[in-house]
């Protein structure tokens, strides 16, 4: 009667609350319909009663089932005129992680291997965080997050970003949006626009339209963010991704980089780096950052331990000009860091001890293997038929079919039925003509012996 699955990310109590459910508003169990014991059940599931007691205290809490002293647990009389028409049917896929679909071959851009986060590393660093500064949990943290972390952060990104910084330039962030909902709220009233790159990530343009910015598409191509489209613009603010464009993966060479500040410094304008997948360069040095070129400049630069540690910790940070750090101090000075002190004094320990870099060099060299493994499968399985655009670092890339598709969300509901998770590549522009023959394909969750297995599937979608 119900097929629950030990692999799927969802518990099996919930699992059997939501067949259950379904079957009642369906009406499949009709109204006062008896349902078995939770012994039998149980051992018809072959599950513990600890189990199927969970999902039937979820089904009488919420009203689908009644009980009967000695008797058991009932079908309530649910209306089913009036159940249809109210229940509809969301997509969960990017909501709700832990109630995601489960698909065989998934190329989300954002996911990472669990494989390669220390576990036992951070654990330890948090058990000792704890240990040795147990006095301190009784206070708030710094407004601008902890000195220590602080200042381990200007010493990491002068010497792989190039970034040149004090420590009182650097705010702790819980993520690249809340960076964002900052500078929103310092930039407000003296810019007007933002200029976006198209394609390009979605966050920042609903950030900035959310604060009453007029958001301006700006095309992109092999330099970057098209500056000459820029200057045409209103737009007194550029938000770009230069070490490594999402999603097309180009950076940003030297000469549009200083061409960039160039426009920055007439007009009071102000750039904000976002230094997406800085880290993960796959050949050749890391790229070094736009703010170091012009450190003195009106260039906010943000990073974030999401992309190469874990996204869940939201932790982010993010370096302001010092033309900004007035306003920042006015407006901000009765708010509090919004990542908890525990997180922060964790990864201050995990930096002095050395494991933050020596991550960064194994997750470089991990995900460096999976890359390989997608190209030589793009080649095995495409040849001649699609392009690779954005190679060489991050955890995606971007397949350029020599024939465009016909129809591109039909291809991605098409890919999903055989068990293959694409997100459209329509949804990175903010507006204009695009073109229906480019995938991005992220590897960073896939297993090594998935990617050459996944690729064969979309080829055979294609073909």
């Amino acid at each position: 009667m119900f097929n629950l699955n030990n692999k799927n990310a969802t518990p099996l109590y919930q699992q059997l609350f939501l067949q259950i459910r379904d079957q009642i508003v369906s009406g499949e169990l009709p109204a006062h319909f008896k349902l078995p014991s939770i012994r039998d059940m149980a051992m018809e599931l072959a599950i513990s009663r600890n189990t199927v007691e969970a999902a039937f205290q979820e089904l009488f809490a919420e009203g689908y089932i009644y009980s009967k002293s000695r008797s058991g647990y009932f079908v309530s009389y649910i209306d089913q005129e009036l159940a249809s028409s109210s229940r509809t049917d969301h997509p969960q896929q990017d909501l709700h992680p832990k109630l995601v679909e489960r698909y065989q071959y998934d190329f989300h851009p954002a996911r990472l291997d669990p494989e390669v986060f220390p576990a036992s590393l951070w654990r330890k660093c948090l058990i000792d965080s704890l240990r040795s500064s147990t006095g301190d949990f009784s206070q708030y943290s710094e407004p601008q997050g902890e000195w220590g972390l602080r200042c381990n952060l200007q010493f990491y990104l002068e010497r792989s970003r190039g970034v040149h910084c004090s420590p009182t330039q650097i705010l702790i962030c819980s993520g690249l949006q809340h960076g964002l909902e900052i500078v929103a709220q310092l930039i407000k009233g003296r810019h007007e626009s933002v200029a976006v790159e198209n394609p390009g990530y979605h966050l920042p343009r609903d950030v900035f339209r959310n604060h009453g910015f007029d958001v301006i598409p700006v095309d992109v191509g092999a330099g970057g963010l098209n500056l000459k489209t820029l200057r045409s613009t209103s737009s007194t603010v550029a938000y770009i991704t230069p070490s490594h464009q999402m999603p097309l993966g180009h950076v940003m060479p030297v000469a549009n980089r200083l061409e960039l500040i160039s426009w920055s410094k007439t007009g009071n304008k102000l750039i904000i780096e976002d230094d997406y997948d800085s880290e993960l360069r796959y050949i050749g040095r890391p790229i070094s950052s736009l703010q170091g070129l012009y450190s003195e400049g009106n260039i906010i630069y943000q990073g974030t331990f999401s992309k190469v540690f874990s996204p869940a910790l939201r932790l982010s940070y993010m370096v302001l000009p010092h033309a900004l750090l007035n306003d920042y101090h006015r407006l901000f000075q009765n708010h509090f860091c919004q990542v908890p002190v525990i997180i922060q004094r964790a990864m201050i320990n995990f930096m002095e001890r050395g494991h933050w870099e020596q991550h960064i060099r194994r997750s470089r060299n991990f995900y460096k293997k999976k890359h390989e493994i997608m190209l030589q499968a793009i080649d095995e399985y495409f040849g001649r038929k699609a392009n690779v655009i954005g190679l060489g670092a991050g955890l995606h890339i971007v397949l350029e079919l020599t024939e465009g598709l016909s129809d591109e969300l039909k291809f991605v509901e098409r890919a999903k039925q055989k068990g293959v998770r694409l997100l459209p590549f329509s949804q990175f522009y903010i507006s204009g003509a695009f073109e229906n023959n480019k995938l991005l394909l992220g590897f960073g969750g896939m297993g090594i012996n998935e990617i050459p297995k996944g690729i064969e599937t979309l080829a055979t979608l294609i073909h």
